[in-house]
Order: C-alpha cells, then sequence, then structure tokens
C-alpha cells in the first residue's frame, strides 16, 4: 500500500529521475575522459611508435638479386655467361588460395614435379610478401599463353632474369662446376641477408669455390602497397653489386684437344705450368651439359646421369683416386738417393722377377726377359719394376710414406677447386688404425711401383710431377 503511493508521488518521481539522469550524465562524462587520454596516449604518447607500424605495413623491401659474376679462360674466352630467360613468380601475400592458382597455372604452363616441390619448399622459408619462382626459363610458346590470360592471375607475373648459361655445354664441366637452385639445407646455412632474392648457388667446382666473389651483393627497393598487398610505387632503390668475373688459368683451347683425344674413354686429363703452378688443361670424361642443373634439372634426367655405368658426374681429375703405378718411381728414385739407399751410378741386375729375402712369391716385372744391367737412370727410362721392387724394400714403408707426402701424395692440393679428395699414403701406423692388421714386406714391395692401398688423383700426380720438373720447388 506504502509502495503505491510513493509510485504515485509526482516530487518523488521528477527527484528519482534527476538522480538517474545525473548517474547517466557522470558515466557519459567518465567515458569521455577516460576516451580522451586514450587518444592523448596514442597520438602524443605513442605517435612515434604506431607511426612507425603504420608504414611498415605501407611499405615492403624487396630484395633485388645481384647478377653473377662472368667466368673466363686465360684467354678471355667466356666460360659461364649470363643469359636473360623469362621466369614465372607468385608473390603468396596476393594469392588467396595458392594451390588452385598453381593447377591453374599448369593449364598454360608444363609444370613438373621438381617445379612444384621446389615453390613450396620456398613458400614456407621466404616471406610472403616475395615473389617467388614457379618455374624458369619458359619458353616464348608458355609466356604467350599466360600473357593473354594475365588478367585471371592475380599476384603472378612473368620477369625477366639472368640466369647461368655454360656455352661450351660439357666441355669445362668439371673445370667449371655449375651452379643450381638453393635447397633447403643450403638456405639453412647461407647469409639469409645476402642471399635474399637469389634463387641459384654454385654448387660443385670454381662455381662454389669462388662463390663469395661470384654472387654480388643484393640491392633493395622499397615499394609502397595497398590493403591487398598489391604494389603502388617504388619508393626507393638501391642497386645490387653484381659479382666479380673471374679469369682461370684454363686454356679453353687445349682443353678441347685433350677432351677429344680422349674419346669414349674414361679418363682424365689434367696439365699444369709448373713455374706458376697455373692448370692449362683439367678434363674428366666422360662429362655432361651443366645447363640441365641450372634451372632444375628433372628427376627422369638426373636418374639417366646418376645410374649411367660411365659415371658422367664423377670428377675424375679431381676426385678419382686411383694407384699412381709407375708415374711414382721418379719420386722413388730421390727418395732412395734421399736417404742414401743408392746412388744415381750404382748398377744391378734387373731380372724378369724380384723374390723378397726368406721368400718364394715372385714379383714379376712387365718385361717378360727382365732389364739386365741398369742404372737408376735407366731403371726410370725403361720403367724397371725389379729396379724398385728392391729399393722399395731397402728403404722400408714408413720412409717412403714419409718422402712421398712432401709431393702432396696423401693429402689435398690446396688449389683453387672444391671437392679434392686427399688420396691414400700408407704407413704401418695407418693399416694398423684402420685394418688392426700389421704391414707385410710384400705390401713395401708393390708399393715401389705405386701399387698395394697407395692411392693418387690425376690431379696431386700433376703437382708431385710438376715439383720434380722445378727441382723440388712446390706448386706457389
Amino acid at each position: 500500500m506504502a509502495s503505491r503511493d510513493f509510485l504515485k508521488n509526482p516530487k518523488l518521481e521528477e527527484r528519482f529521475f534527476r538522480a538517474r539522469v545525473y548517474m547517466v550524465a557522470f558515466l557519459v562524462i567518465c567515458s569521455i575522459f577516460v576516451l580522451g587520454v586514450r587518444l592523448f596516449h596514442l597520438q602524443i604518447v605513442s605517435n612515434e611508435h604506431y607511426a612507425t607500424l603504420s608504414q611498415e605495413n605501407r611499405v615492403r623491401v624487396v630484395p633485388l638479386a645481384p647478377t653473377r659474376g662472368l667466368i673466363f679462360d686465360r684467354n678471355l674466352k667466356l666460360l659461364a655467361d649470363n643469359k636473360s630467360s623469362y621466369q614465372i613468380e607468385i608473390t603468396p601475400v596476393q594469392v588467396d588460395d595458392l594451390q588452385q592458382i598453381v593447377k591453374q597455372l599448369a593449364e598454360y604452363i608444363e609444370l613438373e614435379e621438381h617445379h612444384l616441390k621446389k615453390f613450396f619448399e620456398d613458400v614456407k622459408r621466404k616471406q610472403s610478401f616475395e615473389a617467388i619462382p614457379l618455374k624458369l626459363n619458359l619458353n616464348e610458346i608458355e609466356v604467350a599463353k599466360f600473357s593473354v590470360n594475365r588478367h585471371r592471375f592475380p599476384g603472378v607475373e612473368i620477369t625477366a632474369r639472368a640466369n647461368r648459361f655454360y656455352p661450351f655445354s660439357g666441355l669445362n664441366t668439371h673445370a667449371l662446376g655449375y651452379v643450381g637452385r638453393i635447397n633447403a639445407d643450403e638456405a639453412q646455412k647461407l647469409d639469409k641477408q645476402m642471399y635474399s632474392g637469389t634463387t641459384h648457388v654454385g654448387k660443385v667446382g670454381v662455381e662454389k669455390f669462388y662463390e663469395n666473389l661470384l654472387h654480388g651483393e643484393v640491392g633493395y627497393q622499397h615499394i609502397e602497397i595497398n590493403a591487398q598487398g598489391r604494389k603502388l610505387r617504388v619508393l626507393e632503390k638501391v642497386p645490387p653489386t653484381p659479382g666479380a668475373d673471374i679469369v682461370l688459368s684454363i686454356d679453353a683451347r687445349l682443353q678441347k684437344i685433350a677432351q677429344e683425344s680422349l674419346g669414349e674413354r674414361n679418363g682424365s686429363v689434367v696439365a699444369m705450368d709448373p713455374v706458376t703452378g697455373e692448370i692449362l688443361v683439367f678434363v674428366s670424361t666422360p662429362t655432361f651439359d651443366p645447363n640441365l642443373f641450372v634451372n632444375g634439372i628433372s628427376s627422369k634426367q638426373y636418374s639417366l646421369l646418376r645410374d649411367d655405368g660411365d659415371r658422367p658426374l664423377f670428377n675424375r681429375a679431381l676426385r678419382g683416386q686411383y694407384p699412381p703405378g709407375s708415374t711414382i718411381k721418379p719420386m722413388m728414385a730421390l727418395a732412395g738417393l734421399h736417404y742414401g739407399a743408392t746412388w744415381a751410378g750404382e748398377t744391378m741386375y734387373a731380372g724378369p722377377y724380384y723374390i723378397l729375402p726368406g721368400h718364394k712369391r715372385k714379383y714379376r716385372d712387365w718385361k717378360k726377359g727382365g732389364h739386365g744391367k741398369v742404372d737408376m737412370y735407366k731403371a726410370i727410362i725403361q720403367s724397371c719394376d725389379v729396379y724398385f721392387y728392391t729399393l722399395a724394400t731397402e728403404l722400408g714403408i714408413d720412409k717412403i710414406s714419409e718422402f712421398l707426402s712432401q709431393f702432396n701424395l696423401g693429402s689435398r692440393t690446396e688449389l683453387d677447386t672444391w671437392g679434392e679428395a686427399k688420396g691414400l699414403m700408407p704407413s704401418v701406423q695407418w693399416k694398423k688404425a684402420v685394418y688392426g692388421q700389421p704391414w707385410y714386406p710384400g705390401e713395401t714391395v708393390i708399393t715401389g711401383i705405386g701399387q698395394g692401398y697407395m692411392l693418387a688423383t690425376p690431379l696431386q700426380l700433376a703437382v708431385a710431377t710438376s715439383a720434380i720438373a722445378m727441382r723440388g720447388q712446390g706448386v706457389r
């Protein structure tokens, strides 16, 4: 009953209504005050911070890959060039559905499995605003087909890039090496800033050894984009610095002569100037076309090379480790002089075979009837096995190993190339460590003519022979 009287009292109702208005007004004023404080903080206190964020959302830094340095032979004949070609690139941030776009592009551009694999690997490791190549070296038909349908593919562009090109195809392959697309493992090891925008890197040979010189320095351009990630304009551009050109000691004319002389045979030719230590010829056969690797070799093409019984991918001059045979006989003679085991004019009878004292096994000479009476000069000229069997036995394996190691046998030559094998210079200690067995006298005998465990590369033998020609001076 009392509550009903309260509701019907006009004065009480007015006072109650006025209190509610004051409360609402107070809340509105508080909200405006809080909003004002927040706006002051955003526009005055944190202005620089948020302006920077805004700028970063509006401006993108896009890397510009440098042009790779050229490679010439000693007569300035161009061995490794850069050839302009077209490639199709996709900028992920500008594309709604990458998988669908790639599927549609396959209607106009021939895409193989290795193209797709490489592209999606790059998508994972690169930033979304970077243009990522889908396929390199497009042909004219592919360029024309895409150009007609360009409007269907936002975020997809065809650009002209300078790609590595080897004009002599397989002639200098094992000397130069080749470049190829950067793979995931290489991307982890390479300097990300220096290789921003770069798609290729030296894989083997000179291309890999001189990578830092040939690559150049990356450039940048600051581009303004809209909310959809579309490029509006270039705000600033820092051009890239091209890689340095390199002149090799290789003579392309002599390379051709050496390779043709080998014909269809598997082999290697290394020729050098003993005075300067310059490599003039560096040939390994069979060979292959390095251009196959530049733009991404297909699985089928690579399988054909890999499974070829003649092993065209194998660099015999640099990595082929073979028993050096009679090529070490002049070094063995020097070892005999060095340790006083013999002297140049000392003679001996060299029959058709050699027998170790107290043993029965016959170590035969290549000449069935033997060489008769020989001294050091005649033994070298006629390549007398029995003479060097005898000398090796007198020296012993450890002295042989110690002396021949001075000719870089069993160690890398450290010339400006990549992937060189060490070879092998055996010793008593080496065999014990590797096989857990003692060294036998018969193993010393055959080491005297470059057989047994001893291994050397053609490059090592060229360096060792040059040292003899220079009367003991090593390669400089």
